[in-house]
């Protein structure tokens, strides 16, 4: 039995979207598992050189909970990770992580959860801990993960011109949820509702507002405390009247470009390498499962 599941990188909190929003995109990592060959992990790509081969990877982690609460074992198999997705870069690494074990666990052991992307997002939201990100991984498009536990999903505006600004450094989650304060005053809050409810109309419907949605006062700011380099390269964007945001809790950056001026260049923010610029475009449906024979 081979087993393929392909997970898309997402962007949560979108500016004032904050643990609420995200955004798939077009570029996914995938996971093969096969039972037929000789056991063994594998990995191609982002982490390669890293990533643990022994099956303590978040995936085989996952995979192994996953049977651990069905009370079913859970066979050494041979796995091949091929990840697109840059770790550590608010990009949803380990989001797409969480779904592939859910989604390739359930294939393996014929629990039917696979085919019910609802029940896939329960599990893998419950364990990881982040609906934002899971939401886009698991629906793709636009999702807002609710304080109930459930989804809305939207299409995105086709006339959206997303490109990600990606750094050489990296931001654990961990990290960077650790500089939150515990509350917040109550004008911020107010204002963040103000904001999300626009960015939903220019995500969707007028990507014009964009500049006016993206206005965050609850978490942007003690995060890009910790950041300078990437405060600088957005306080040059919207200088420059450009929409750009914080994807998920940084370091990378979702710049909309716009329609009316040249694309972005590394050179002409005056970033070196080993900055990056990905333009993979949005996803509109989220994880793909395929299984057959071997």
């Amino acid at each position: 039995m081979r087993v393929t599941v392909r997970i898309p990188a997402t962007s949560a909190n979108l500016g004032p979207g904050f643990d609420s929003f995200g955004l798939a995109w077009d570029l996914c990592n995938e996971l093969v598992v096969d039972t037929a060959a000789p056991p063994g992990v594998t990995w191609e790509g982002e982490g390669a050189d890293e990533l643990p081969a022994d099956g303590s990877d978040l995936i085989g982690r996952v995979m192994s909970a996953v049977a651990g609460r069905m009370s079913l074992p859970l066979a050494p198999l041979a796995r091949r990770g091929r990840n697109l997705i840059p770790l550590e870069r608010g990009l949803g690494s380990s989001s797409a992580a969480t779904v592939a074990g859910v989604v390739a666990a359930s294939a393996l052991l014929d629990l039917g959860i696979d085919a019910d992307p609802i029940s896939v997002f329960a599990m893998a939201a419950e364990i990881e801990g982040h609906p934002d990100n899971v939401a886009a991984a698991v629906f793709g498009g636009f999702t807002i993960a609710l304080d109930d536990g459930t989804v809305h999903r939207l299409e995105p505006h086709p006339a959206l011109r997303p490109s990600l600004l990606v750094p050489g450094f990296r931001m654990s989650t961990t990290a960077a949820r650790a500089v939150l304060p515990e509350s917040v005053p109550r004008m911020d809050a107010t204002a963040n509702v103000a904001r999300a409810a626009i960015e939903v109309e220019a995500l969707t419907r007028d990507p014009s507002l964009l500049p006016l949605a993206l206005v965050d006062r609850l978490h942007e700011d003690v995060r890009l405390a910790t950041m300078p380099e990437v405060a600088d390269v957005i306080e040059a964007l919207r200088r420059d009247h450009v929409p750009v945001c914080i994807s998920g809790a940084g370091p990378s950056l979702v710049v909309f470009e716009r329609a009316d001026r040249p694309p972005i260049t590394l050179e002409a923010l005056g970033l070196p390498a080993p900055w990056r610029i990905l333009r993979p475009g949005i996803r509109s449906r989220g994880f793909e499962v395929e299984i057959g024979g071997n």
